[in-house]
């Protein structure tokens, strides 16, 4: 009689449990109690007859039975998420499409204008998965999605939607009551604002990078308020408490509608192998729910890029 396997839950218990080498960090992932995921994984050896974890006081560690399973595992978990994604594609229907992009993006840019598709495309409907995680199309239930990178996505369609061009942004209220801002220089009496980002050795501008291009060489940046996300550091100007650099696209339209002003002209832009691309698999490039989107898209990125300065 063939000896019963263990069940999903199971198996992402242990997963989780061999990944970390550490019960309670496998308990905090899962949402379970350090208990609960030694019962689990208690249970399947007890089910297989085999020992999977060798523990001493201070360490965890897989046997070699262990091993042999965390690879089975992570393999079966995969491939049925990956069949889960495609049934739910195929059970939703071919009206609906799955967009996936960051929050910055979202509000900023994207939910002022989507009115216009809807309009358009009547016949299809958006549905939003708003989050900062690079989401798998394989894996996950998403049909097309906005990322910031380089573009070099294997297996992607990628179409640059435009250059970010960062500007100093304030309220206009700080401008009228403040110390007035005639020159680069002026802002050393304001509370200046900007992100912390750097990856594959590019910085995001920041208010030394603008105060060198501007040619003021004596700023000190340590007054400077840093903030995690753009949505942050663009709320604090809104808010009329700072000076913030700020992407230029996520804020034409509140410069469009004069809860921000630009002091000052002078932009920086980012590293241009970096941009916002809109990505989807090769495979459906001729979707005609992506060809629609990408199209009314491409076409809004670049009457955005037509308005910079």
């Amino acid at each position: 009689m063939a000896r019963l396997l263990p069940g999903t839950r199971a198996l992402r218990t242990f997963e989780a449990a061999a990944r970390h080498l550490n019960f309670t960090r496998a308990a905090d992932e899962l949402g379970l109690t350090p208990a609960a995921v030694s019962h689990q994984v208690k249970e399947i050896e007890d089910q297989l007859d085999l020992v999977l974890f060798t523990r001493t006081s201070r360490t965890m560690r897989l046997t070699e039975a262990g091993h042999v399973l965390l690879e089975a595992a992570v393999d079966a978990l995969d491939l049925l998420n990956r069949a889960v994604s495609r049934a739910r594609k195929m059970t939703r229907g071919t009206a609906l499409l799955k967009v996936t992009l960051d929050a910055q993006f979202a509000t900023k840019w994207l939910m002022r204008r989507i009115d216009d598709f809807r309009h358009q495309r009547p016949g299809i409907e958006l549905r939003f998965d708003i989050t900062y995680d690079v989401r798998d199309f394989e894996r996950d239930d998403v049909d097309i999605g906005i990322r910031f990178g380089t573009g070099k996505y294997p297996g992607l369609c990628a179409h640059r939607l435009f250059d970010n061009i960062i500007i100093p942004v304030c309220s206009p209220a700080l401008l009228a009551s403040g110390p007035p801002l005639n020159e680069p220089r002026d802002l050393f009496r304001h509370t200046l604002a900007h992100i912390e980002w750097s990856r594959q050795g590019v910085t995001w501008p920041n208010w030394s990078m603008w105060m060198q291009a501007a040619g003021v060489d004596d700023f000190d940046d340590s007054r400077t308020l840093v903030f995690g996300s753009s949505t942050d550091a663009t709320q604090a100007a809104l808010d009329g408490n700072a000076v913030a650099l700020a992407d230029f696209a996520m804020v034409a339209n509140d410069l469009s509608q004069g809860r921000l002003v630009r002091p000052f002209e002078l932009g920086i832009k980012v590293a241009p192998e970096f941009a916002y691309f809109l990505v989807y698999p090769q495979t459906v490039k001729d979707d005609p729910r992506i060809v629609a989107f990408r199209e009314w898209l491409l076409e809004e990125a670049a009457r955005t890029h037509g308005t910079e300065a």
